[in-house]
């Protein structure tokens, strides 16, 4: 059968077919039966979720964390500027430590290792007793569990460092928060933020990730998810979009104005 002849057939079939439905449609649902109709107009929501960084993104920890390090860096035998220290900081503590020896060129024990992590958090404690969080951030989390949007924090921070953050921020039972210890790796894999989304209970690709740092978003796009970068950690806005942030914003409270460009609102 020729082309044309093929359409012509198709579309008085699909007139006749529409003809039909209107002068004779089906039949009304019987008592107890589910409309036809209805559940093929029904439309399943999907759940979208959060999942954000602690440290540079909620908390303003970022450069007290570098001087804790230069600090314990220093003790060691090994000084290094502090420009080479911010642009880890988001790493776990052990893959930092092994970049920043790298970067002296002395390669590190597992003992020294632990060891340059527990003086930097020694350090940390004594430089910011009291954590602060970065503008808007608690008004966001506000806001979030007022709408009911579902949200977690993934940190490659640990226990019990990040407890001081998590209260100021008035983080509490109900959200889920993975910690370093939580997962065999660090960012920048996907651990952290696979293991958020299957406590939340949601898909991966339905979640947006919110750090400050090229780290969040390497581990963001490896666990297949959105993400979102903010300034507040000192990264620029071309280093984020670079790192693959889908938008950035200055930081939590400008996030906080524009929640509806991500979709997660009810």
């Amino acid at each position: 059968m020729a082309a044309g002849k093929v359409e012509l057939s198709f579309l008085v079939g699909f007139w006749f077919q529409g003809n039909a439905f209107r002068h004779h449609p089906p039949d009304p649902p019987t008592a107890g039966e589910p409309s036809r109709l209805k559940s093929r107009a029904c439309i399943v929501r999907v759940v979208r979720a959060l999942i954000f960084d602690l440290d540079g993104t909620l908390v303003d920890t970022v450069y007290p964390h570098v001087f804790s390090w230069q600090q314990a860096l220093a003790e060691a035998g090994m000084p290094i500027d502090g420009w080479r220290i911010h642009r880890r900081i988001g790493m776990s503590g052990g893959l930092f430590a092994r970049a920043v020896a790298r970067e002296v060129g002395r390669p590190l024990s597992t003992e020294e290792t632990d060891a340059l992590q527990r003086r930097h958090a020694e350090l940390f404690d004594l430089l910011m007793p009291v954590r602060r969080p970065l503008q808007g951030a608690v008004e966001l989390l506000g806001h979030l569990r007022e709408a009911g949007v579902l949200h977690g924090i993934a940190t490659s921070g640990s226990r019990p460092l990040i407890d001081s953050s998590l209260e100021v921020l008035g983080v509490g039972a109900e959200t889920v928060v993975i910690e370093r210890g939580d997962v065999a790796r660090a960012k920048p894999e996907p651990d952290l933020f696979l293991a958020c989304a299957e406590r939340m209970g949601v898909s991966p690709k339905e979640c947006y990730v919110v750090g400050d740092a090229v780290w969040d978003l390497l581990a963001a796009r490896r666990a297949e998810m959105l993400s979102v970068g903010l300034l507040s950690g000192g990264y620029g806005e071309d280093e984020l979009a670079r790192a693959g942030a889908y938008r950035v914003y200055r930081d939590a409270a400008e996030l906080d104005e524009s929640l509806d460009e991500l979709g997660v609102l009810p």
